[in-house]
């Protein structure tokens, strides 16, 4: 493992840059600033070596970013309605941060601390911090571990262990952008995709709230149980992708154990690499870019539309909320534990 400076946060921090890596040349780069993901390096049809994710180059620009390059997200992933949850019969307010909304659990979260690193190793480390009690609204005073590791089989694990003194909810993802053609290659329409899940949340508008329903994907844009590429219909007059300007929808996978499974796989016809995902969680978010345009990234490269896109395991968007979708509730003093795996190699 190397760690190197990534430059300083608005309070006078120093965030630094870690690089864990395999024996087959998979590397991958991580910032204490948000435990984020900056760089994924995996070999191609050809044997180069492309950043498969898009980010910056200093944690500056990670801080005034609202796009969560790599981000770890909790305690909430995705949208909350209303920005309010009831846990054991007590209300809670949170962040009005998208629309009337709570989105990623609003504003001074676990993306923007400076986390610690409890373990590391050539291949592996482990970031933790603490969300105190109403941090953001949410309750106890919780602390979050997150591990990363680069295994022998070109994949990156993510782990999440978190316990709170109080009742609370964890709904932890990872939000990389991946372009599998390189974070400089441009549009992501030629990928093909593959996500085993017959059914979708559609949502209620363009807040993204979902109606409760688990609808089936068969006969309309969702359907990617047989694999197409992304750009086939993303642009198809349907009113669920209009609410979304493109895919940012959750699909309700067809789980077969309550364990780790691959859910889903993304290629790049260019590159030829290939990236399964595998994780214990019941939904995946398919988010198209659809708004990062504008974004200088990494070498200076301007990210447009569509450049990337977000395969982000978790519960139900609302879902603490929702009665028809498992709630995602912690007890105090209970363990959370959750697990995400992106496997590389060449199709």
């Amino acid at each position: 493992m190397t760690k190197t400076n990534f430059g300083k946060i608005k309070n006078g921090v120093e965030a630094s840059l870690y690089e864990i890596g395999n024996s087959n040349g998979m590397k991958v780069a991580l910032t204490d600033f948000g435990a984020t993901v900056v760089s994924i390096w995996v070999k191609d049809k050809e044997g180069k070596m492309v950043d498969v994710v898009t980010g910056y180059d200093t944690a500056a620009e990670y801080e005034n970013s609202t796009c969560y390059f790599g981000a770890t997200v909790g305690r909430y992933a995705n949208r909350i309605s209303d920005a309010k949850v009831t846990i054991e019969g007590v209300e809670y307010q949170l962040e009005t941060n998208d629309n009337e909304n709570n989105l990623h659990s609003g504003s001074n979260g676990i993306s923007e601390k400076v986390w610690e690193v409890k373990e590391s190793k050539d291949n592996l480390i482990t970031f933790t911090c603490v969300s105190k009690d109403l941090e953001q609204g949410f309750p106890g005073n919780a602390t979050i571990d997150v591990t990363y590791e680069v295994t022998d089989d070109n994949a990156l694990s993510i782990s999440y262990k978190a316990v709170s003194d109080k009742t609370t909810t964890f709904n932890m993802t990872n939000h990389s952008y991946f372009n599998l053609g390189g974070h400089t290659s441009g549009s992501i329409y030629g990928h093909k995709l593959w996500i085993k899940a017959s059914g979708y949340t559609p949502v209620i508008d363009s807040k993204a709230i979902p109606t409760g329903e688990v609808a089936p994907v068969a006969g309309t844009p969702f359907d990617f149980t047989t694999p197409k590429t992304v750009g086939e219909e993303i642009d198809a007059d349907d009113t669920q992708l209009s609410y979304g300007a493109g895919y940012d929808h959750n699909f309700a996978i067809d789980k077969e154990t309550d364990g780790v499974e691959e859910v889903a796989w993304l290629t790049s016809p260019e590159t030829g690499i290939k990236m399964q995902v595998y994780t214990d969680c019941v939904g995946i978010q398919l988010y198209t870019g659809n708004f990062i345009g504008g974004q200088v990234g990494k070498g200076g490269v301007k990210y447009a539309k569509r450049d990337a896109l977000c395969l982000e395991t978790q519960f139900f968007p609302n879902s603490i909320n929702e009665p028809n979708f498992l709630t995602p509730i912690t007890k105090a003093g209970e363990e959370f534990n959750s697990k995400t795996i992106y496997k590389f190699s060449i199709a």
